[in-house]
């Protein structure tokens, strides 16, 4: 409540940079964050929005704080105690500053992880495609086969 943080939006519609910056303010600011994530394997094996479900649940349940209302990003998520109400919001990201500040957090973190995977994994491009697909990413792929944070059932159509 009464919290202003200027640029908040669409992690996806920011730039790096000013992802970087609202990060730290968002760390200072916010009441309580929680951070889930779900492992290559457990994607595998249960599919990425199960395991996506599961690490919401985890970084609800690491906040510091219960909340009394989830507002989610088109999503009830699974399994929430039923006291905790969800808001599912359509495009949430560029609707709430709550969920804008939520994608702000969770793509620095992956970001700044996939930077420490490119330092003990290269060749994979990792630090500058950040998991994602490209020419150089598949590149990598071919040439060194899987690395231990490839999905399988994402590459087996590369590999």
């Amino acid at each position: 409540k009464d919290c202003r943080i200027l640029y908040l939006n669409d992690s996806k519609k920011l730039s790096a940079k000013r992802r970087e910056e609202l990060y730290d303010e968002i760390q200072e600011k916010a009441i309580a964050i929680g951070i889930g994530m779900a492992g290559p394997a457990r994607i595998d094996e249960i599919n990425i929005l199960q395991a996506t479900y599961e690490a919401m649940r985890e970084a609800v349940g690491k906040l510091c704080v219960e909340p009394n209302v989830l507002l989610n990003d088109a999503v009830t998520i699974p399994m929430i105690p039923p006291h905790i109400v969800q808001v599912p919001i359509i495009k949430g990201d560029a609707q709430s500053v709550s969920i804008a500040a939520a994608s702000i957090i969770a793509k620095v973190t992956r970001d700044r992880l996939m930077v420490e995977y490119d330092a003990v994994m290269p060749g994979y491009d990792f630090a500058a495609n950040k998991g994602y697909g490209t020419k150089k990413h598949i590149e990598g792929l071919k040439e060194l086969g899987p690395s231990p944070i490839h999905r399988m059932t994402f590459i087996k159509k590369y590999i």
